[in-house]
């Protein structure tokens, strides 16, 4: 019997395919601190548990297909208090932000068409698009520009009449870049000239440093052409909630994506309740607690990369990642190495290579990603023994 070749094609996700190598290594008993994969580690607030516990019926029912009214009014109230004016029927609440994007790109693209992304990229657009049988067109950015968004020129490269929409994350997962206001605007007018789709992946729009606003897709017009992706899981640290959310001002995209929404029959139940009850009693001040949090980090793995010789990268400006182009010749293997060859005292790091964030062939093979999820004394610890590692690795 043969498998699909969807299946065959699709990879293993870069972020989480080294952890065999972290399992052997902590077996042998070695502490290894886990930069690799975006799991907050600040405390769920009291406030979903509190929402759960209210819940009274007796059944685990379907909620509608597009999540609990309640639920999607108070999403409204949220993102009016963002000055983003959706209401309750322009709201889809999506099992994590992970099928909010596979409904975007299965509404927008057939098989065979292909999307346009700015990568690096969140490593599993490459996994949902080879799931839909849809092909991603890569428009680079690189680390000794921040990540910005290319040129214009460089989306009309990527541009042919298969090409049926552009996504990408603000503040981006894997670069931490936050993109301004001409930046978003380079994408939207290339949409418009090209009559195609845009989808902004906004998980992190909270996680903005440096005075640095965040810039929303729909503060532009022409939004019939806009769908926005949006999570739970970061900003209140529900990652295993899978609370995500689709919008969109187009009725006739909402409407087709309901089909996908039915077909799954419903979001799950009670993490809508708790999410309820927290975005209806949350301590007005958590978002900013967490936002300084979150910066403080920053600071202190910047300080720590800034020690490291050879190493290219800008100070990011938002989410929870730092990707860095590292003076080794290729990031996977010296990761591996790092679990299997390296330790200080017994203890080691673990962070993702970021040649699994690209779509373009041996891109990225120098890159890392590190994901600021520790306090700031262990980040900095870590960050010292990955410098240390990269001496001794070069030194081979």
């Amino acid at each position: 019997m043969l498998l699909s070749q969807r299946v065959l094609n699709t990879q293993f996700s870069p972020i989480r395919k080294l952890t065999p190598y972290a399992e052997k290594a902590r077996k042998e008993g070695k502490k290894i601190y886990y930069l690799n994969i975006g799991q907050p580690d600040v405390e769920t607030p009291k406030e979903f548990f509190e929402g759960i516990k209210k819940y009274s019926s007796n059944i685990v029912y379907y909620s509608h297909s597009a999540g609990l009214y309640e639920l999607r009014e108070a999403f409204s109230d949220y993102y009016k208090s963002w000055n983003i004016d959706f209401n309750p029927e322009e709201l889809i609440v999506t099992t994590g932000g992970s099928e909010a994007v596979i409904f975007s790109l299965a509404t927008v693209a057939d098989p065979g068409d292909e999307v346009i992304v700015i990568e690096p990229f969140y490593a599993n657009y490459k996994g949902f698009a080879e799931m839909l049988d849809v092909k991603l067109r890569p428009v680079k950015a690189d680390p000794e520009t921040g990540y910005a968004v290319p040129s214009r020129e460089e989306f009309e490269k990527a541009y042919n009449n298969k090409v049926k929409a552009i996504i990408f994350s603000n503040p981006s997962n894997p670069t931490g870049a936050v993109y301004d206001f001409e930046e978003v605007k380079r994408i939207v007018d290339f949409a418009k000239e090209k009559d195609i789709f845009v989808i902004s992946d906004e998980v992190y729009k909270e996680f903005t440093f440096d005075g640095k606003e965040h810039i929303s897709l729909m503060d532009f017009e022409d939004k019939d052409r806009f769908i926005l992706v949006d999570s739970v899981s970061k900003r209140y640290s529900l990652c295993g909630a899978r609370i995500g959310v689709l919008a969109s001002k187009n009725k006739k995209v909402m409407e087709q994506v309901m089909k996908f929404a039915q077909s799954r029959l419903s979001p799950p139940l009670m993490a809508q309740f708790g999410l309820l009850g927290l975005l209806k009693n949350l301590e007005s001040d958590y978002l900013i607690r967490m936002q300084k949090e979150y910066q403080d980090r920053r600071d202190a793995v910047y300080e720590e990369i800034s020690m490291i010789e050879g190493a290219v990268f800008k100070k990011p400006h938002g989410a929870f990642y730092f990707s860095v182009k590292l003076p080794v010749d290729d990031s996977e293997e010296f990761i591996k190495w790092m679990l299997t060859d390296f330790n200080i005292n017994g203890e080691t790091v673990m962070v993702s290579p970021l040649s699994g964030f690209y779509a373009t062939p041996d891109a990225g093979k120098q890159e890392i990603r590190i994901a600021y999820v520790l306090n700031s004394d262990e980040l900095r610890k870590a960050c010292r023994i990955l410098r240390e590692a990269i001496t001794t690795y070069n030194k081979r």
